[in-house]
């Protein structure tokens, strides 16, 4: 989409910048959207960095970039707080959430103006309650930028699937901001930027159920005071769909998209895997329920994992085609540092500790190769052009009828569709006349065009694309098997880019 640079604002450095003292001066500078200079580097007196596994090269790239301007480096985030000892170079590492040690951090770096000797780490023992949390400061960035914006109710997830390092990092007890600290930011985005859609990142919306229940009608009045200026998103266990009343109120608050971690509908793996929660109600009937109260579900799935055998790639298949799920994420499994399958695979002998040139750090129990190979299978098949827009054709007539009719007032600001219109004109243009695949993208977007579904256009062709151009570069070996390696493959050939966003 023109004009937009990156998917979502980074939270956790808006809440530090936040944080700050307020008579320091505070430059915010996103990777994603636009890099850091020699003269950003040049001004500041510290360089704060945060980012995940996935980012790890880039940061330890700007650490470098500040150690040539002299510069003292500061590091925190979820990267190093699970794996200090990827960062050796940083001068500062913050480890932990927010706490005992920002306070440490900021008093140190007001006494002392030169890097230190040897590394200085802050570990959080006593973490900043959540409703004490600063409003993040939104005013340094420009939403525009953004395709969502993004909010954090809870942190923290009650359950403890294998292979995730949530319950290590954030907690088994999701803590809790109030409610109006959330419509306040909420206020605070709208103030700060043209925005349409809200994704909560919350490791899991309903880790507490009952602080949902309690949010949900606080989002539904603040969505009718404001004239439902945006949709909401968010990330949830599958068993939400046992919920009648909160899946009504989210309706009401106008949720269109839930990420729900299905993993595999293989039930034997998810017992396995100590995903239960996914156990609870059919896989297929949660996503009818999720459906019929107007949520697209976007859905993780893992391959790679012990109970896969040569017939995966068939199951997984077909439950994309029976769920009809436009969007999902296939990754071969990875094990991260202070997870239960990290421990179980280390007592096995089965982490490869140098990984660097393989697509996971896992010995499977079937051979890599064939592995790899099936994951390929899987995405290429799941994201062939006539196959992802059947699938988007099934949410457009049983899904999006089911939302709840809203105003158009509140969305349709001037910014907004002069955005939308763009964004149509383009994809019109790359996907209706230059792309391979143009017959079967008019075969989905006429019907919904003369219906004046524009929205719908708009959102299955600057996904549909996306997923399709995805697809095509891990069939020729330029994208990596799971999102917690390196993004691109540095070795890979180049093929020349289809833009349509």
């Amino acid at each position: 989409m023109k004009g937009v640079r990156a998917f979502m604002p980074p939270q956790g450095l808006l809440l530090i910048a936040a944080y700050l003292p307020a008579e320091w001066e505070v430059r915010f500078r996103d990777e994603n959207s636009h890099p850091a200079s020699t003269a950003d580097y040049r001004w500041a007196d510290a360089v704060m960095v945060s980012g995940m596994h996935i980012q790890r090269n880039q940061i330890n790239a700007i650490n470098d970039a500040a150690h040539r301007q002299g510069k003292t480096t500061v590091l925190g985030g979820p990267s190093v707080s699970g794996c200090p000892e990827y960062y050796p170079d940083f001068d500062i590492l913050h480890l932990g959430e927010m706490g005992d040690a920002t306070n440490q951090l900021i008093a140190y770096l007001d006494e002392n103006s030169s890097r230190p000797e040897n590394q200085v780490r802050f570990e959080t023992r006593d973490r900043l309650p959540l409703p004490r949390f600063p409003r993040p400061a939104y005013h340094l960035i420009n939403l525009a930028d953004y395709f969502l914006a993004s909010i954090q109710f809870s942190s923290g997830c009650p359950y403890h699937c294998e292979f995730c390092d949530i319950p290590a990092l954030y907690g088994n007890s999701p803590r809790l901001k109030t409610a109006e600290q959330v419509t306040g930011e909420l206020d605070a985005m709208l103030a700060a930027g043209p925005v349409s859609a809200v994704y909560f990142v919350d490791d899991n919306f309903v880790g507490n159920r009952k602080a949902a229940l309690e949010l949900l009608p606080h989002l539904v009045e603040w969505q009718k005071r404001r004239q439902y200026p945006v949709q909401f998103a968010c990330e949830a266990t599958l068993n939400i769909a046992q919920n009648p009343k909160l899946l009504e109120l989210m309706r009401e608050a106008y949720f269109c998209t839930v990420f729900c971690g299905i993993e595999t509908p293989d039930t034997n793996a998810l017992n396995a895997i100590a995903k239960k929660q996914n156990l609870s109600i059919p896989i297929m009937d949660a996503i009818e329920i999720l459906n019929r109260h107007g949520m697209e579900v976007v859905s993780g799935i893992i391959m790679g994992l012990d109970t896969d055998t040569p017939g995966t790639p068939r199951q997984i298949l077909e439950f994309v085609n029976q769920a009809n799920i436009p969007m999902l994420t296939i990754n071969l499994l990875m094990a991260l540092p202070r997870t239960p399958l990290w421990r179980r695979l280390e007592t096995e002998g089965r982490i490869i500790i140098d990984a660097d040139s393989l697509e996971s750090n896992v010995r499977f129990n079937m051979p890599y190769d064939e592995v790899v190979g099936h994951w390929r299978e899987c995405i290429s098949r799941a994201y062939e052009p006539e196959a992802l827009y059947q699938r988007f054709d099934y949410n457009r007539i049983h899904t999006y009828p089911n939302r709840l009719p809203i105003p158009s007032k509140g969305r349709a600001t001037l910014p907004r569709l002069i955005k939308g219109s763009s964004a149509l004109a383009r994809i019109l243009f790359y996907e209706g006349v230059l792309s391979d695949y143009r017959r079967l993208f008019w075969k989905t977007a006429l019907p919904a065009l003369r219906k004046g579904e524009i929205e719908y256009v708009i959102h299955m062709g600057l996904i549909g694309h996306h997923l399709i151009k995805f697809a095509r570069e891990c069939a020729s070996g330029r994208e990596s098997a799971s999102f917690y390696s390196q993004r691109l493959r540095e070795d890979a050939p180049q093929t020349t880019p289809e833009a349509a966003g």
